[in-house]
Parts: C-alpha cells; sequence; structure tokens
C-alpha cells in the first residue's frame, strides 16, 4: 500500500475493528483501546512495524486492459505480518477485506492466496487469522482452504 494510502486505511480499519467488537458484545471503551494498543504496535508512528506488510487489492478494469496506463480500481485490502517478534514464523492475517461491489468474484481466495505466498516467502511456517462469529461467508471461504477451527470464544448476553 502507498505510505499516502496509509493513514486513510489505518483510521478506517480501526473504526472497523471496534465496530466488530462491539457488535460481538465488547463496551466501546474496551474496543477502542485494543484498536489503539494495536495500532501503537504494529504501526508506530503510522506506518508498519518490520515485518507487517500491507497490500491493495487490485482489479484491472476492461480499460486498464486496454491501456496500460490506466489506473487499475482499489477493490480491497490486506495486513499481514508475524504477530510477535518472539515468533518470527507464526504469522496474522490481520485484515483481509474486499469492497462489497467486488465481493463473490473470487477476489478473497486469490488475496488469502497471496497471503499464504507473502509469509512463505517471508519465513512464515504457519498462518493464522480471526474471523468474528457472525461472518459464515469468511468462515466457509477459510475452511474450504484448509484453514481450522484452534479456539473458540463463546459468549451469552445476561
Amino acid at each position: 500500500m502507498p505510505v499516502e494510502a496509509l493513514a486513510a486505511w489505518l483510521e478506517y480499519t480501526s473504526a472497523e475493528y471496534v465496530r466488530e467488537r462491539m457488535a460481538e458484545g465488547d463496551s466501546a471503551e474496551y474496543a477502542r483501546e485494543r484498536a489503539e494498543e494495536s495500532n501503537a504496535q504494529y504501526f508506530p508512528d503510522g506506518l508498519p512495524a518490520a515485518g507487517q506488510l500491507v497490500f491493495q487489492v487490485v482489479t484491472e478494469s476492461a480499460e486498464a486492459d486496454a491501456d496500460a496506463d490506466a489506473d487499475a480500481e482499489v477493490v480491497g485490502v490486506l495486513w499481514i505480518g508475524p504477530m510477535s517478534p518472539r515468533q518470527p514464523g507464526e504469522w496474522w492475517v490481520f485484515d483481509i477485506e474486499i469492497d462489497r461491489a467486488h465481493r463473490g468474484q473470487g477476489l478473497g481466495r486469490e488475496t488469502m492466496l497471496l497471503a499464504e505466498r507473502e509469509a512463505r516467502a517471508h519465513g512464515a511456517v504457519r498462518l493464522g487469522l480471526n474471523v468474528f462469529g457472525h461472518n459464515t461467508v469468511a468462515q466457509r471461504l477459510y475452511a474450504s482452504l484448509g484453514y481450522e477451527t484452534t479456539a473458540m470464544n463463546m459468549a451469552k448476553p445476561l
């Protein structure tokens, strides 16, 4: 992802993370604290920490195919990297998102395969991710790619 696009994406993805955590039952305060901690760890000074990779997912339009100088359309994002410097081979998909208008076209699958290739190329031996319970479409995609459930959190509103 170009440096000039990072700040806007980081603001957007942090807000989405807070929204998702709240949808799963976390308080707004706790969700914001987690987002701030994550940003401090993985994006000090607004830039990716060592080993963190952020990609723009692009697709070429018919115009771009006809004109090599035409801009490709940004349709999503992928953020991967080691979870901890103490375990450099344990990588994580921190964020993957394909714009709604482009979902169902195989781009999520292609992006996950890119994540696997890039992680492997950077020394990863394992790639993990978190998927919220309500996101059954993503759960099916990850299962079809061979990802297995390693933990499950459960809650009940009282």
